[in-house]
């Protein structure tokens, strides 16, 4: 599945049409693919406030093959290389007056940048600020990045993440990630990270090599694609799905070299039946991706209890019961693990029609939080990804006007794709991620809706 008009108008004749009709261009956007460079060309580090990561994220950049440039070289002109990326290192903002520093610096550096280029800055926690004027100062970063998201053009991205004191050492996989094709599709996002032991890199082609991975809901649409990427970074998949979809969870799991198990996740005993073939069969489980969900749309006025019932049962109830059981086991959650949730953007916009379906996706956000210091605990984590309007089989279904506005309506113009989602999850469960715990990423190209 893709979305029909970005590909359409970006076509040949697409292309012509849309110029002399004076319609909106979505871009194509860079996604990953192995062996290609991190950027598509150099990065530009800048500083506002005190600026204490411009050393660690210029030995980051460069580890990562990136040239990295020094400020003058974004001093606005129309000579030299279109930029990469700009990455702005806003810690140690004292106070509003600050921010002027990050106007001066990412006003001119943004000119420079590049199709499908990115912006990420840097900043401390504002829940961590000690005065009023400091709080503010952080907090203007939250408005600033989202804002520069919605301006940039091009398929270019706007991205934040905050980093507290002492948890230098988790900001490598964070800003590689959203420097990456990896996140084409995740815009205004702002990821808060934790001090964390974070283990030597591996191979970066293969980083979840070696592992051991569950992924619910995974014959088709977004949960296929999920088993797809994380089998392609290197892990074992176990492709978890109803015995109703049994060929089509089959075919899947053969595609990647992966394990088919039938198991309806809402039935009494599932949770002790999946802790039991992990430990049989594999030894044990090192990424958990709670992606199985479904759809029982109706007003809230006119729905039944088994509508109500059975989202709550599969999007929610499955999720704790299965993360409780294999926390209860004590062996099969390996040292490390990684548990990533799919939430939704309804969850945190909600959405007419799905009070059922956005109540549930909204009970996962906060299952994660709740769960995330037992985890830390365990030297592990648990986040949920929040996806917006993705093209698949099921959107293709809707309303043709429902489905075009639901797809226009971000930062991006365009519908995401089902490997955005997947790309995101595969990210969260590397284990360079180990600083990134009880956070909520959205991919959904900076909807308009919602946070």
């Amino acid at each position: 599945m893709s979305d029909w008009y970005t590909n359409f108008v970006n076509s040949g004749v697409g292309t012509t049409i849309s110029k002399q009709l004076g319609l909106p261009r979505p871009a194509v956007l860079r996604r990953y693919e192995p062996g290609e460079p991190l950027l598509p060309g150099p990065v530009v580090v800048g500083t506002a406030g005190g600026g204490r990561l411009r050393d660690t994220v210029t030995a980051v950049l460069r580890d990562a093959g990136v040239t990295v440039l020094s400020p003058v070289a974004a001093d606005g002109s129309t000579d030299g290389e279109k930029l990469g990326a700009v990455v702005l290192d806003a810690t140690g903002l004292s106070g509003p007056g600050d921010l002027a520093a990050a106007h001066d610096f990412l006003a001119p550096a943004i000119r420079r940048l590049r199709a499908s280029g990115r912006v990420v800055v840097l900043a401390d926690p504002p829940a961590q600020a000690e005065t009023p004027a400091q709080a503010a100062a952080r907090q203007a970063v939250d408005g600033l990045t989202r804002s520069i998201g919605k301006e940039l053009l091009n398929g270019s991205t706007a991205n934040a993440i905050y980093v507290p004191e002492g948890a230098e050492a988790s900001l490598a996989s964070p800003l590689t990630f959203f420097l990456s094709g990896r996140s084409a599709y995740v815009d205004g996002q702002g990821v808060t990270l934790a001090a964390a032991d974070v283990p030597a890199s591996g191979d970066p082609e293969k980083p979840l090599a070696g592992k051991v991975a569950v992924v619910t809901g995974a014959a088709r649409g977004i949960g296929a694609s999920i088993a797809q990427v994380v089998a392609r970074d290197g892990a074992h998949v176990v492709a978890v799905d109803i015995p109703a979809a049994g060929d089509s969870l089959a075919k899947v799991a053969n595609e990647i070299g992966g394990t088919a198990l039938q198991l309806d996740i809402t039935a009494p005993d599932a949770p002790q039946r999946l802790v039991e073939h992990l430990r049989e069969r594999h030894g044990g489980v090192d990424i958990v991706v709670h992606n199985a969900g479904i759809t029982r749309d109706k007003l809230l006025v006119n729905m039944d209890a088994a509508r109500w019932n059975s989202v709550m049962a599969v999007n929610l109830q499955a999720q704790l019961d299965i993360t409780q059981a294999l926390l209860d086991d004590g062996d099969v959650l390996k040292p490390g693990a990684r548990v990533v949730s799919v939430s939704s953007q309804s969850g945190i916009a909600g959405n007419r029609g799905q009070t059922n379906y956005a109540a549930s996706k909204a009970g996962v956000i906060g299952m994660v939080r709740a769960w995330a210091p037992r985890f830390a605990e365990r030297g592990a984590t648990i986040n949920a990804v929040a996806p917006g309007f993705i093209v698949t089989e099921m959107t293709a279904k809707m309303p043709f006007g429902r489905r075009e506005i639901g797809s226009r309506i971000n930062s991006l113009s365009q519908g995401g794709l089902p490997v955005d989602v997947a790309e995101t999850i595969a990210w969260l469960a590397q284990p360079g991620s180990a600083g990134v715990n009880g956070q909520v990423v959205r991919v959904c190209g900076q909807s308009m809706l919602g946070a």
